[in-house]
Parts: structure tokens; sequence; C-alpha cells
């Protein structure tokens, strides 16, 4: 049936995030801030360049920061030049498992929809 249902394939799809004593740790938007913050220096510029609210990023860095053995970014107060925020090696490191982490479960996600048969 060329054109009809029978050409339509089915994909698997999912989500997958780390988990922490308090719920989430890192997912995908998380790890996105995190490398945002790393390229900006900052978490308000970070938020900005994903149109997200400062507060709401500075609440998910302040998660990830409790819940982590070690935080993963080391914020410095304001002055003249204003403050600023940086990754730290634990804070690289998580970036670095999460995609890990999340390229394997692509690939099982990819290899496994190839054997949905419906």
């Amino acid at each position: 049936m060329s054109g009809g249902v029978m050409d339509k394939a089915y994909r698997l799809r999912g989500r997958v995030w780390i988990e922490g004593p308090d719920g989430t740790f890192l997912g995908y938007g998380r790890v996105v801030l995190l490398e945002r913050i790393r390229e900006h220096g900052s978490i308000s510029a970070a938020a900005r360049s994903m149109q997200m609210s400062y507060r709401h990023a500075w609440k998910l860095v302040d998660s990830m920061n409790r819940q982590s053995r070690n935080t993963v970014v080391e914020k410095s107060t304001g002055g003249r030049g204003g403050g600023g925020a940086t990754l730290t090696e634990a804070g690289e490191k998580a970036v670095a498992a999460f995609w890990s982490a999340y390229g394997d479960f692509r690939d099982f996600l990819a290899e496994r929809g190839r054997q949905v048969d419906l």
C-alpha cells in the first residue's frame, strides 16, 4: 500500500534524566543550562539565552548544587563588574555523564525501535 498506513514506521520515543535525592538532578534542559553557564559565564546570561527567567535558572542551579556531592556551579557575587558563575570540575563531569547516558539511551531507542512490528 503505497502512501497508506502500511508505509508509516513507528518510532520509540523517550526521555532520560538522572534522579537525585530530591528528584530530578540532571535532564536535557538542565544540562543545556549548565553548558550555557559555561559559555556565558553567568546564570543570568545563560537564562536569557534560553528565554528562561533568572529566578527559574537560579532555582535549577541551586537544586543541582544541593543534590550533588560537589558543587556543579560556582557563583561569585557582584561588584563593580558584576557577578558570574562557572562550571566546576564536578559540573563538567556531570555534563559529560549525562550526554554519555543520553547517547546510549538514544541508541537503545533506535535499535529497539527497529524491532517494533505492529
